[in-house]
């Protein structure tokens, strides 16, 4: 199966690099006709304002919805989050198109500047649940957004609770303030509705290759592979010498 990484600005190499790791084919995807040969489609983080300028001068945003409509898995990363929500704020003066599918109100960077960046340890049921393993996962927050406002019919799949310290540094319009009030903190930062999953965070600058969509039967879900033996993924015991990650 060929996965397609949207590649017009962003973290697509390292994309690219864990799809390698995984031995899974990867297509950059520049162009519209380029979806036609992909089986499902990450679209990574980066600008998301300068993404969709250039998804628009492309003719992309068509065909990424008719993608996203036909029920093939898609996973958005920071800025694809925010590409697949159906409404974002927080946003640069004129806003920006999206892509929508994902029943969500996304907050553009509502952790603050490139200097709020930061690392934290997630508790994920999920990837216990349906797979095994541990619940525990990196969350690497870059610029990151946050999800504010989640449909009924989506699946949150992990949240986080902002700490005191950092209130100071997280948006503080008024649908972002009334978001913190009423989850006592918390924001979510993980989700999945059907063939969507929507991640705040960077799984793909870290060792931890669970993160990914499997279509399996008629379902769309989650996927956890078992890293008690990393070593077992890579020929001869080694991980090849690709773009560095965090462990």
């Amino acid at each position: 199966m060929a996965v397609g990484v949207l590649a017009l600005q962003g973290s697509f190499n390292e994309h690219m690099a864990a799809l390698r790791r995984l031995g899974v084919t990867g297509v950059e995807v520049r162009k519209p006709s380029q979806l036609e040969a992909i089986e499902a489609l990450i679209i990574p983080g980066g600008e998301s304002t300068t993404m969709a300028k250039l998804a628009h001068y492309h003719n992309l945003f068509p065909a990424l919805r008719d993608f996203v409509s036909l029920g093939k898995p898609v996973w958005g990363t920071c800025a694809g989050l925010i590409f697949l929500a159906n409404k974002a704020t927080g946003q640069k003066l004129g806003g920006q198109e999206l892509i929508g599918g994902l029943d969500c109100t996304v907050h553009r960077n509502f952790f603050g500047s490139q200097i709020q960046s930061f690392e934290t340890e997630l508790v994920v049921p999920k990837l216990a649940e349906q797979e095994g393993g541990s619940d525990r996962c990196r969350g690497v927050f870059i610029r990151a957004p946050a999800i504010i406002k989640a449909g009924p019919d989506v699946e949150v799949l992990a949240d986080y609770t902002v700490p005191l310290d950092k209130l100071r540094s997280v948006a503080s319009d008024a649908e972002a303030e009334e978001a913190i009030t009423d989850s006592q903190g918390k924001v979510i930062v993980a989700v999945r509705q059907g063939n969507i999953l929507g991640t705040a965070f960077h799984p793909e600058l870290t060792s931890d290759i669970r993160w990914q969509m499997r279509k399996a039967s008629d379902e769309t879900s989650l996927e956890c592979l078992d890293l008690s033996n990393q070593n077992s993924y890579y020929p001869l015991g080694r991980r090849p010498f690709d773009l560095p990650i965090f462990e």
